[in-house]
């Protein structure tokens, strides 16, 4: 990631970035109505993810199928900067995970985590180096309901389709998904969203009531 992309985000919102993916696609890529312990923090990296599936004993050996393992599967060899997506695959009141396993985020230096349910121990996550955006705060334990599952497969999330290696980006305003190989043209073309609106911003501010100007929208 190069720093002269890192400056070009510090002038947009997930906002900007979706007005910027919408002139180059029709798909939907954001998702909405999502809640942090960790206000204030933007969320950008490319993704890793991990798929829950309906716990079942008989068939989900929890040797082989438990977070600590799929964590460590899905980060790789160089974890630093990713975001991990947990994708609960139809239970988002559920919990996924806590505070403590998702020290393993802190300890590898990952960006963030976005997950499609809900989480525990948010006083915990708001103590950690990442950004966080979840469903909401639980606090039952949720490994009787769904169990981590596969690492790296493409999600779905609201509707989203999430493809490891896919940019996320979240702030206050909703989270988006930017293809990986069209990440600088979308965040270029975010910039430029935000000078139109400053231009916008000028017409509007000079506006004679009576007098609609033709650029007025």
């Amino acid at each position: 990631m190069t720093d002269s992309l890192l400056s070009m985000l510090d002038q947009v919102t997930t906002a900007d970035l979706v007005d910027a993916m919408g002139r180059l696609h029709r798909h939907r890529c954001h998702l909405l109505d999502l809640v942090t312990p960790t206000p204030g923090r933007r969320l950008f990296g490319p993704a890793v993810t991990i798929s829950y599936f309906p716990t079942c004993s008989a068939a989900l050996d929890a040797d082989e199928y438990n977070f600590g393992r799929l964590f460590l599967d899905a980060v790789g060899r160089e974890p630093a900067g990713k975001v991990l997506v947990l994708a609960s695959n139809g239970h988002p009141g559920t919990s996924l995970a806590g505070g403590t396993k998702l020290s393993r985020a802190h300890n590898h230096d990952l960006a963030g985590v976005l997950a499609d349910g809900r989480l525990r121990d948010f006083d915990e996550l708001a103590g950690y180096s990442f950004a966080t955006y979840c469903r909401g705060e639980a606090t039952r334990w949720g490994g009787d309901v769904v169990t981590p599952f596969q690492t790296n497969v493409p999600v779905v999330i609201e509707g989203v389709g999430i493809r490891p290696g896919d940019y996320i980006h979240a702030d206050s305003s909703g989270v988006v998904a930017i293809p990986a190989a069209e990440v600088q043209s979308v965040v270029e073309g975010a910039v430029a969203v935000t000078h139109e609106d400053e231009d916008y911003l000028v017409t509007i501010r000079e506006e004679v009531p009576g007098h609609l100007s033709r650029d007025a929208r």
